[in-house]
């Protein structure tokens, strides 16, 4: 079979969360539910930094970034499960299933290296506290979220050209909700050695390096803080870092929670149950991580709505008295 032929290859079967037929209503408001609060939370966090000045700082130009993301990788593997539940078809494109592979790489990959900048950025203000506003300068901020889309582009875009390589036989079927490359390199019905090699080389190096940037980042972090005397100081200091590591804390532990669901059991169902964790319910909680323990961002909220409602009233007074 010739991969890139539709004629011939007329697409897969997404087989999702559940194969029985009465849990699809639940599944679809549950999923549902969670993509716009994933949605609506992230856009919140966006408008809130580009909105206030107070929040125009190296920190949160980052965390509006990884908002960006979150709402990118969310809607690019959830939302074709919805619309095939809806319309109740499992069939996605040969095309549409590589073009869902490629970005669920890059947004994921993305992730990884936004939390390993915002560990250099927290690494710099804490240990280097006095360089900190000349070495994080506005034209750095952007080379490294510049940098950050690039390699994740490259690696995304290598992944899907290997698999472009491959041809598939009859079996089709996807036991996941989207077209992760994993499942979809084993329907291959040809050597898939390269592939695998590849997998695993860039899961070391893209997952194991950012993983040990960050750790070493916070290490120097815990050690500064604890030179610091006052108890207000070292608290101070290391309140600045918890909303980053608690969402460092869930995104890898959700990941090697899938990679253990994977390698621990051959179900493929359950690899696909553990994806939600990293894939949805993580993107989902990051704004309330961010909100709920950072006052700048609860302040800058606060006021975003004080003058929308604001702004609303003058609109209503200006159509009743023109």
């Amino acid at each position: 079979m010739v991969p890139g032929n539709d004629t011939q290859n007329p697409g897969f079967l997404l087989q999702g969360l559940s194969v029985e037929p009465e849990l699809q209503p639940f599944i679809f408001g549950m999923f549902l539910s969670m993509y716009l609060i994933t949605l609506f939370g992230n856009l919140l966090i966006i408008l809130a930094v580009i909105s206030d000045s107070h929040l125009h700082t190296p920190m949160y130009f980052f965390i509006s970034n990884l908002s960006f993301v979150d709402i990118c990788f969310t809607t690019t593997t959830i939302l074709k499960m919805l619309i095939n539940i809806q319309i109740q078809s499992k069939v996605i494109s040969y095309g549409g299933c590589i073009t869902q592979m490629y970005f669920y790489m890059q947004f994921a990959a993305l992730d990884d290296f936004l939390l390993t900048v915002m560990a250099y950025d927290r690494f710099l203000a804490i240990c280097h506290p006095l360089h900190y506003t000349v070495t994080m300068n506005p034209r750095l901020c952007g080379l490294l979220v510049l940098l950050c889309w690039i390699i994740s582009a490259l690696f995304s875009l290598l992944e899907s050209l290997l698999v472009l390589q491959l041809s598939f036989c009859t079996d089709l079927e996807i036991p996941h909700f989207f077209c992760e490359i994993k499942q979809v390199v084993l329907l291959a019905c040809c050597d898939t050695f390269l592939n695998d090699v590849f997998m695993y080389f860039t899961s070391v190096l893209l997952g194991g390096g950012p993983l040990a940037g960050i750790l070493y980042s916070y290490s120097k972090i815990v050690f500064s803080i604890h030179r610091i005397s006052s108890p207000q100081g070292k608290y101070k200091a290391f309140s600045t870092c918890v909303s980053h590591l608690s969402v460092v804390f869930l995104y890898y532990c959700s990941s090697l929670g899938v990679y253990l669901s994977s390698t621990g059991t051959h179900s493929s169902y359950s690899s696909a149950t553990a994806s939600v964790l990293y894939t949805v319910v993580t993107p989902m909680l990051n704004p309330f991580i961010y909100s709920l323990r950072n006052k700048d961002i609860k302040s800058a909220l606060k006021r975003f709505f004080q003058m929308a409602v604001i702004k609303r009233k003058i609109v209503l007074d200006l159509k009743n008295h023109p």
